[in-house]
């Protein structure tokens, strides 16, 4: 898929963000609603994100940009984003390739904490 612009109603400096300068995005499948992960953005990101229409994060661990994809193939393409009522989280509506988690798994979100 082609790169393409997103003109966004918000700019960087209206988010609350924490003290390194991040706000969290929770990334939900467009089609079916599944929440498929949860990772950081930081101004470069969302940014990125925008001038291109794919979901680009800021890897704490790496601690550099990381372009949703990249490596593996497996892009996130927007298709909605949203900002909640205290400015300080993102919630991205997104056409997911492939896995949305490192292990393989469509969703981070597959691990049940309850017992049946």
């Amino acid at each position: 898929m082609e790169d393409m612009t997103l003109n966004a109603k918000f700019t960087w400096q209206e988010f609350k963000y924490n003290t390194d300068g991040m706000v969290p995005a929770i990334v939900q499948d467009a089609e079916n609603g599944e929440v498929l992960m949860m990772a950081y953005m930081n101004q470069e990101a969302y940014e990125h994100t925008l001038k291109t229409g794919k979901m680009t994060y800021y890897s704490r661990s790496r601690k550099e940009l990381w372009i949703k994809g990249e490596t593996s193939g497996h892009f996130q393409y927007v298709k909605e984003l949203y900002l909640d009522c205290d400015n300080d989280t993102i919630l991205a509506k997104v056409e997911q390739v492939g896995a949305a988690c490192h292990t393989g798994n469509r969703s981070c979100f597959y691990r049940s904490m309850l017992d049946a």
